[in-house]
């Protein structure tokens, strides 16, 4: 009996050494574009059709992450969006050559300069601080929001810095928002979206990494903190409507399970 639990123990332990080690060749690397058309009660019918591209949680850290960064960036300019938002987690903490990584990424986005927007991550706050990111992003056009409202093409972008990075102020950054434009909501961290003020077309996160690690029937053993019940995918019946991306990066280990990098095109209407 002992000699056949011994078997058994050292069985899954080497199923799971194996899965940790595809993940990390192979699901870390496979990249998937998600497409979706948005049908939004607070949409005007005049804006049908603006195209947003969403990427999130690069956590620049290394080569391969660097590799997939431009990757996804290609994948974005390829469907022309009007406007690309950045959620946050450009770094995965805040080491020598993050700056070098980050002009090597973000240098690709000035075709699209003056039509980017992003905000700070939790991990951005993690062995530096998010004004580290100001230098590059000026440079290449990409415009940083911390509890901050900016107006582009008839639309509200409302930044709301990271509650994890103890820094969110959803309601006064709403306050700043035109009450005659529509709003499009960026926040880190999803499961926050029940504190966005009524009136607002969108929110859109990152943060979960769509749970990393999952069954092939989606459900995450592990989440993160205020990331667990919005993992992935849209939510027309959240608070607020809410995608959630899946992310680029990773945290622990660096691996993927029945989870892949996202680059999200959204295409908005009104309706739902």
């Amino acid at each position: 009996m002992e000699m056949k639990f011994k078997n058994l123990f050292w069985g899954v332990a080497g199923a799971g050494a194996g899965l940790l080690v595809y993940g990390a060749i192979v699901e870390v690397n496979k990249l998937r574009v998600e497409r979706h058309t948005l049908h939004l009660p607070n949409w005007p019918s005049d804006l049908n059709g603006i195209r947003i591209a969403l990427l999130a949680d690069f956590h620049l850290r290394d080569g391969q992450t660097v590799s997939l960064a431009k990757r996804a960036i290609a994948q974005v300019l390829a469907h022309e969006p009007d406007l690309i938002l950045l959620g946050g987690d450009f770094v995965s903490r805040w080491k020598e050559d993050s700056l070098d990584m980050l002009d090597e990424v973000f240098s690709l986005l000035q075709p699209m300069a003056g039509r980017i927007f992003a905000v700070p991550g939790n991990r951005d706050y993690l062995c530096g601080f998010p004004e580290l990111l100001i230098p590059v992003f000026e440079e290449y056009g990409i415009r940083l929001l911390r509890n901050e409202v900016a107006e582009f093409h008839c639309i509200n972008i409302a930044g709301i810095d990271s509650l994890n990075g103890k820094q969110a102020d959803p309601i006064g950054t709403l306050e700043k928002a035109n009450k005659d434009l529509p709003t499009i909501v960026l926040w880190h961290e999803p499961d926050l979206v029940g504190w966005v003020p009524e009136g607002a077309a969108l929110m859109l996160s990152g943060h979960t990494h769509g749970g990393q690690f999952t069954t092939p029937w989606g459900w995450a053993p592990i989440t993160s903190k205020n990331g667990s019940v919005y993992l992935r995918g849209f939510f027309p019946d959240a608070p607020t409507p809410l995608y959630v991306s899946r992310g680029l990066g990773t945290t622990g280990p660096p691996s993927r399970l029945f989870c892949t990098p996202e680059v999200t095109i959204l295409d908005l209407v009104a309706g739902g």
